[in-house]
């Protein structure tokens, strides 16, 4: 299901096409894990209003804006103070989501929630993220700066949010905050 967030054109007069195209320019950061359940529990984990108060290690709140059968956006305030806005644009039950992420009135990052069903009891659950970091500049000279710096941070938070989930449907009870040690950019 396609929610429009911003009636079909954002501020730029793009279409919402254009705008995913533009983002997936960029050099994406992609991050997988496994999960001893299905996909309907694992859909159940990631769709529910507020879900990352529970799962994800580095959020101190977690609040459903919008969350309705043709619109989804919340608002995630980080540990560390930070507060973005996630405006999902596609919701495909069962399947996954694409989203925006960023601060309020400033630069958004594409992210890409995908689920694959394994098994019966198995399934996985990958994040792509296409970061504002660096996008604006040449990639010939942004690429070592992405390499070896942007991209190993994101790849640890990935793996941190993502074995999250996975920890809430064991123990039944709120992923730890920090869990898995501090992150600079989000603790």
């Amino acid at each position: 299901m396609m929610a429009k967030p911003t009636g079909g054109l954002d501020l730029t007069g793009k279409s919402m096409d254009e705008e995913v195209a533009g983002y997936l320019k960029r050099r994406g950061i992609h991050q997988e894990f496994k999960y001893p359940f299905g996909k309907d529990q694992l859909w159940s984990l990631i769709s529910r209003p507020g879900n990352l108060n529970a799962c994800h290690p580095f959020c101190k709140e977690n609040e459903a804006l919008d969350w309705d059968e043709n619109s989804h956006s919340d608002r995630l305030e980080y540990l560390n103070g930070m507060t973005y806005i996630r405006q999902f644009l596609n919701w495909n039950a069962q399947a996954g989501y694409d989203l925006i992420i960023g601060e309020k009135n400033g630069p958004q990052s594409y992210v890409v929630w995908k689920i694959t069903e394994l098994g019966d009891n198995q399934s996985s659950l990958s994040i792509t993220v296409y970061p504002y970091l660096l996008a604006n500049l040449n990639k010939a000279i942004s690429f070592l700066p992405f390499v070896l710096y942007i991209r190993p941070k994101l790849r640890t938070y990935l793996k941190s949010v993502l074995r999250g989930f996975a920890y809430h449907a064991e123990h039944n009870q709120p992923v730890p905050r920090n869990h898995w040690g501090k992150h600079s950019w989000f603790s």
